[in-house]
């Protein structure tokens, strides 16, 4: 496993298309990072060190700790969520229309200007 550091120095080396998106946590503070097309919106936050988003089942859809709300503009581009997904997010107490797992959000260039916003906790 490489450590944060380690992929950043290879994450920076890329080539291609990259994807920005803007995390907003709950306080307000914005993160704009570009995320490689094929990760997720989980893994860019992770790999970038945005908090507010935990990760703790490791992009599994297996908890709902990578809970975003995703800006109205762009819902009908990131898709719908799946039978496991709404699962998941049943358990929230925060839910909105406009919930979603970042771990099932897919990047694709289609998503470039994203913005999602974190909910006060994950839990």
């Amino acid at each position: 496993m490489l450590t944060s550091a380690e992929w950043r120095r290879g994450h920076a080396r890329q080539k291609g298309p990259m994807t920005k998106i803007t995390y907003i946590e709950f306080n307000g503070a914005e993160h704009i990072v570009n995320v490689k097309p094929g990760f997720t919106v989980m893994e860019g936050a992770v790999k970038n060190n945005v908090p507010g988003i935990e990760a703790e089942c490791g992009g599994n859809c297996a908890c709902a700790t990578c809970h975003v709300y995703v800006d109205p503009a762009w819902v009908h581009k990131t898709g719908e969520r799946n039978a496991m997904e709404e699962s998941m997010v049943d358990f929230l107490g925060n839910v909105q229309s406009n919930s979603r797992l970042a771990c099932q959000i897919k990047v694709t260039e289609a998503l470039d200007g994203l913005v999602v916003r974190m909910p006060e906790s994950q839990h």
